[in-house]
């Protein structure tokens, strides 16, 4: 039976609302495109380096110590002053003023001072004696030798009166000897009763002080004893080095000290000026243990450069200054390189997703050496691929991608 022509229409119009109610539903689930940014893999010049803050150092700094414990002098120095090497004078060491006198040790000096004087008394009393004695001796002498030449004495009697009279000189000599040694005891029991407040009475003697001068030549580079203080013998009191004998001071990671050869060329940046070229002298043969800024113990290696042009910074570098060096481990002018942006790990497979024919494919490769930029492509890829960079949870095998990039 066939419908009437109004039902047919209405019949035909469902039909085709339906049709394109089920094309929209198509086209709204139907996967489009993922856009992209993409870059070339091409070969050029890779630089790998090891990237590490550092700090500069003078090589050889002097520590000038005291020689002698005594008074310094409060130093007119400034930290940057230049000195000249046995010329400059850096330091004055001047004598300390006596300790104080406690009740009893001053008693006990008291009575040593008493006894030194009674001992000159005593060795003034003994030179008296023995004067007298050789007075006597001699007209002993005297009138043996007038009573030998009238043989009124025999022989013997003068000698016995010369050997007596020889005695007695000499202990006369022995009495004033034994005066002077009395006479210092008594300078010296009466010197130890000094105390600090009679010290100098203001005044330092005249040649009583050391002056300690610089052992090289250079500068000052900090005052570790500035104002007048007592110091003991060995005291460190100022460090003095040339601030165009400079170095590079670099604690690399172990892992990456290994990496390091020496003789390997750097570029020193983020001083102040522009990049200074340096080599590596040294690796210090052995390790020790740093604590990092998050709590991570690390085994670090000191690592020394030289500065190649030590002119250009040696006015406004100085000692201790932070500065970021970057040591190159590897160079290659021809290297098929891959940004690393590119890059991840899949099943411990580095891999990369290619473009092909408008289609994303995951592609392993075996890399080389890599900076922070790009990677070296042993393996997986050739010159002139298309890869895509930071790829999302959306990008898969045969999704379809538009690149970003204009130029792609």
């Amino acid at each position: 039976m066939r419908l009437p022509p109004v039902r047919q229409i209405k019949r035909g119009l469902v039909v085709a609302a339906l049709a394109a109610l089920g094309l929209g539903l198509a086209w709204a689930l139907w996967p489009k495109p993922v856009t992209v940014e993409v870059a070339e893999v091409r070969k050029g010049s890779l630089l790998v380096s090891v990237d590490e803050e550092g700090k500069s150092r003078i090589k050889d700094v002097y520590t000038v110590s005291a020689p002698i414990t005594g008074k310094l002098v409060r130093l007119s120095l400034e930290v940057g002053d230049p000195v000249k090497k046995d010329l400059s004078p850096v330091a004055i060491i001047e004598p300390m003023a006596p300790a104080f006198l406690d009740v009893r040790a001053r008693r006990e000096l008291e009575a040593q001072f008493e006894a030194a004087k009674a001992a000159v008394a005593l060795s003034e009393a003994e030179i008296n004696q023995a004067a007298a004695e050789l007075e006597f001796a001699q007209n002993e002498l005297r009138r043996a030798q007038t009573l030998i030449r009238s043989k009124a004495v025999a022989e013997r009697t003068l000698e016995r009166a010369r050997i007596d009279t020889d005695t007695r000189q000499a202990s006369l000599a022995r009495a004033k000897a034994s005066l002077e040694v009395r006479k210092r005891q008594l300078d010296s029991a009466q010197a130890r009763l000094i105390g600090p407040e009679e010290a100098w009475k203001g005044e330092v003697p005249v040649g009583c002080c050391v002056t300690v001068r610089a052992p090289v030549s250079g500068r000052i580079l900090r005052l570790i004893q500035e104002s007048e203080r007592v110091v003991a013998a060995g005291t460190p009191l100022v460090e003095i080095g040339d601030p165009q004998n400079l170095e590079l001071v670099v604690e690399l990671l172990s892992v990456d000290a290994v990496k390091v050869r020496e003789g390997a060329t750097a570029a020193v940046e983020g001083w102040g000026g522009m990049p200074l070229a340096a080599k590596v002298t040294r690796i210090e043969p052995a390790g020790f243990t740093k604590v990092s800024a998050l709590g991570i113990e690390e085994q670090r290696v000191r690592t020394i450069l030289r500065l190649q042009n030590t002119e250009v910074a040696a006015d406004r570098l100085g000692h201790e200054f932070r500065v970021f060096v970057k040591i190159n481990t590897y160079e290659s002018r021809n290297a098929l390189r891959v940004p690393i942006s590119a890059l991840f790990r899949k099943r411990d497979q580095w891999t990369v997703y290619a473009v092909e024919r408008g289609r994303a494919r995951s592609v392993p490769v075996e890399l080389g050496q890599r900076n922070t930029a790009f990677a070296e492509v042993v393996t997986g890829l050739s010159e002139g691929a298309l890869v895509v960079l930071h790829p999302s949870d959306r990008i898969m095998d045969d999704v379809r991608i538009v690149p970003l990039n204009a130029n792609h």
